[in-house]
C-alpha cells in the first residue's frame, strides 16, 4: 500500500517563511507532531496533463490553468478560496486552538467537507511542485541547447578568426613578394629610360597608360 502520510504527502512541499514553524513542528498552543511525521520521506510529485501544462511569459503563473492540469476542478478550488477566505476574516491574536474550531465549524455549517478542503490544498502544492519541476526541466533543455549552439558558434567564429589570420599574413606575403618582383623588372625597365617606357606603354593595345594620381590641395 502506498504511503499517505502526512510526512510523505504535504510536508515535501511547504515552503517556510522567516519567523513560521518549519513543516512539522507545531505551532504556538498546537501539540507536538508524532515523530514519525516529522519529516517528508518523498518530494515526488504527480505529473501534469500531458500538452496541458501553460507556459509562465515573464514568470507570471497563469495558476487556475496549472491546477486545472493536474486535475483540480473549479469546484474544489471554489471551495478551498472559501476556506481561505474565512480564515482571513478570524481576528489577529486568537489562539490557533479556537482559530481552528471557529474554521471546522463554520465549513460544517455550510456543508463544505474538510477532507475535500485538506486534499485540494496538499494536492494544489503538489501540482505547483510538479510545474516547478515541469518548468525546470524546460529550461535545462533550452539551457542545454543554447550552450550546444553557443559552444557552436564559438568554434566557427575561432575558426572564422584563424582563417582571417592565414589570409591577412597570406595577403602580406604575397604583397612582399610581388613587390620584390616588381622592383625586378622596373631595374630592366629603367635601363631603357623613362621616355622609352612612357612610350611604349602608351602606343601598345596591350597595355593601360597609368593615370596620373590627382593633385593634391593644400
Amino acid at each position: 500500500m502506498t504511503d499517505k502520510s502526512w510526512g510523505s504527502t504535504v510536508l515535501g512541499w511547504f515552503v517556510v517563511k522567516g519567523g513560521e514553524a518549519a513543516p512539522g513542528e507545531p505551532l504556538a498552543g498546537e501539540s507536538e507532531a508524532p515523530a514519525e511525521a516529522a519529516a517528508p520521506t518523498s518530494s515526488a510529485a504527480p505529473p501534469l496533463s500531458p500538452g496541458e501544462v501553460p507556459p509562465a511569459p515573464g514568470g507570471d503563473v497563469d495558476f487556475g490553468a496549472v491546477f486545472e492540469a493536474a486535475g483540480i476542478g473549479s469546484g474544489e478550488r471554489d471551495l478551498f478560496a472559501k476556506a481561505a477566505a474565512l480564515l482571513s476574516t478570524l481576528p489577529q491574536g486568537t489562539d490557533p486552538a479556537t482559530r481552528k474550531a471557529i474554521v471546522e465549524a463554520s465549513l460544517k455549517a455550510f456543508g463544505i467537507p474538510i477532507d475535500q478542503i485538506i486534499e485540494t490544498g496538499a494536492h494544489s502544492i503538489q501540482s505547483l511542485e510538479a510545474y516547478l519541476q515541469e518548468q525546470a526541466a524546460k529550461t535545462r533543455g533550452v539551457a542545454e541547447e543554447s550552450q550546444e549552439l553557443i559552444a557552436d558558434y564559438e568554434s566557427k567564429i575561432r575558426e572564422l578568426r584563424a582563417l582571417l589570420e592565414r589570409r591577412i599574413a597570406e595577403q602580406g606575403a604575397v604583397q612582399a613578394s610581388c613587390n620584390g618582383k616588381k622592383l625586378e623588372i622596373q631595374k630592366v625597365l629603367e635601363f631603357f629610360g623613362r621616355d622609352a617606357v612612357a612610350k611604349v606603354v602608351r602606343e601598345s593595345p596591350k597595355l593601360v597608360e597609368p593615370t596620373a594620381s590627382p593633385e593634391r590641395k593644400d
